[in-house]
């Protein structure tokens, strides 16, 4: 049985530098991409206290490409997204973090949840560069990332990118 995982710290920035250690650990020497990718959206929906947090992954469908939903924690999610659509579309479109304060307000937004108010997605990348996942994070409290998160959770795709065996 595995450890309880502990976040200490009160402010946002302290937290991620609680978690993101503990995380690292947490994937040390486990070669399964799932296994991993599990824990770690365990770890970031409970040790940040998110609402939803998830990774979708790049794949092939009848000669186009979509997003189809990997781990995740939280309330059911949308499974699959065209290239360009919503938040995580347009983050892998733009091949960039996209911080969304108010959801009700980005053009094209898809409503997995009506209780999510705000997000971040951020793009994945193979060794060629290409968006391979985007991982989704969701609040159910308006205007809730910053760019406290975008570097914290930029530091956490490395860590992600670095667990994926596809």
């Amino acid at each position: 049985m595995a450890e309880s995982f502990a976040v200490s710290g009160t402010t946002k920035k302290e937290k991620y530098e609680s978690i993101l250690p503990q995380i690292k650990a947490l994937v040390e020497g486990e070669k399964d991409t799932i296994a991993n990718l599990s824990n770690i959206m365990s770890a970031l929906k409970f040790g940040m206290d998110f609402f939803w947090v998830g990774i979708y992954f790049v794949k092939e469908n009848n000669g186009n490409k979509e997003l189809v939903l990997g781990p995740f924690q939280g309330p059911v999610a949308c499974t699959r997204i065209a290239f360009g659509k919503g938040v995580c579309g347009k983050s892998w479109e733009q091949k960039e973090t996209i911080i969304v304060e108010d959801v009700e307000k980005f053009p094209g937004h898809i409503a997995c949840s009506s209780l999510s108010k705000s997000e971040i997605v951020l793009p994945g990348f193979n060794k060629n560069g290409d968006v391979m996942l985007v991982l989704d994070v969701d609040s159910e409290v308006l205007a809730t990332f910053d760019d406290t998160d975008k570097i914290y959770l930029e530091q956490l795709m490395e860590i992600i990118t670095g667990c994926v065996n596809l």
